[in-house]
């Protein structure tokens, strides 16, 4: 299926995630010392940041023109959206870091190449982490879906104080509206150290 819009879609058109439990046990655990690569041609340790740290994950960006990976993409529950949740976090970001977020970073499995692409032409101003070896998705379990043979993570948002994940945010529907919902839960839950 041809995409015409990555960003203009009607949300009562897609279904949309229900809350499956498979992010359940995430509040409260410590973030592993997985190291990432990110697309400012870094490598991040979650872990090691101090502050408060606001992490988006999702299942693929797409690309203008491009065939989906299936055709019935966006009758996947959770899986259309990236894009919109991308750009909410980007169009946000002053706001998100003047509420406390000390750094804001994407999350998918996409290779760090196709990420490095997608960071430039979406003129974002944060880093996104590939975890393409699924490192940080198998030790915190985060939760995935099996899609044309690849293991993609669920939409999910992620603040971590210290090393430690405060909140999470999941199921994510509409994706639009994630960044939006995280930035009230910053402004509402000031972290000091």
């Amino acid at each position: 299926m041809s995409q015409s819009s990555l960003t203009d879609v009607d949300w009562s058109k897609i279904p949309a995630p229900t809350d499956d439990g498979g992010a359940a046990h995430l509040t409260g655990m410590t973030i592993p010392p997985v190291r990432l690569r990110a697309t400012d041609d870094t490598a991040v340790a979650l872990s090691a940041l101090a502050g408060r740290t606001v992490v988006f994950a999702y299942p693929r960006t797409g690309e203008p023109g491009k065939i989906g990976l299936v055709d019935d993409w966006d009758m996947i529950p959770g899986a259309r959206g990236c894009t919109p949740q991308t750009c909410a976090f980007r169009d946000l970001f002053a706001e998100l870091k003047a509420a406390g977020a000390a750094q804001v970073f994407g999350l998918s499995t996409q290779s760090n190449t196709y990420q490095t692409e997608m960071a430039s032409r979406l003129h974002l101003p944060f880093p996104v982490l590939s975890d393409e070896a699924l490192e940080l998705t198998h030790t915190l379990k985060l939760p995935t879906m099996l899609v044309a043979g690849l293991t993609l993570i669920k939409r999910l948002a992620l603040v971590i104080d210290d090393a430690r994940i405060s909140h999470v945010f999941y199921p994510v529907f509409p994706p639009d509206r994630n960044a939006g919902d995280v930035l009230e839960w910053l402004k509402a839950n000031p972290w000091t150290n």
